[in-house]
């Protein structure tokens, strides 16, 4: 890789990070038909899951310094830009839509009048991050193939 290890870090933690999100986009169709009980007995199995973040930080983190290194190389830099635009754009969907919905439900623990308008706020949020990340991953694979070596 000519970006060498930074350029793959990249690459390994944007992908990493598109596992919840796509599990999250391919379960939308069928979790959008489940009962009330169905579904809250189907959120729980994402206990835990909260351990991610640190997944999206470091690839928020590894995007930033990959678009450093590569700011004199133009489209790489702006392919580099657009991947860390991505994450940030996750993070402010999290904090619009997937968190609210997580704080009215204490985690899908409660079942609130409005279960399915946050259901549908949750699962859509979910599926907008998964092709987000998706996007991030694309444009930093591409960044770091088309990078040329330092020196």
């Amino acid at each position: 890789m000519r970006t060498g290890f930074t350029g793959w870090l990249a690459i390994i933690l944007n992908a990493v990070a598109l596992v919840p999100a796509g599990a999250h986009l391919f379960a939308l169709p069928n979790k959008m038909r489940l009962s009330e009980s169905d579904y809250f007995v189907v959120q729980s199995v994402y206990s835990g899951w909260q351990s991610f973040k640190y997944v999206f930080i470091a690839a928020l983190v590894i995007n930033i310094i990959l678009a450093i290194l590569l700011h004199r190389q133009r489209l790489p830099f702006v392919l580099s830009v657009i991947a860390v635009l991505c994450t940030a754009a996750f993070f402010a969907v999290f904090f619009i839509w997937t968190y609210p919905a997580n704080q009215l439900t204490s985690n899908w623990t409660v079942i609130p009048s409005d279960w399915q308008g946050l259901r549908q706020q949750w699962e859509i949020s979910h599926a907008a991050n998964a092709l987000i990340i998706f996007i991030g991953l694309c444009c930093v694979s591409w960044a770091a193939l088309l990078s040329r070596p330092r020196g």
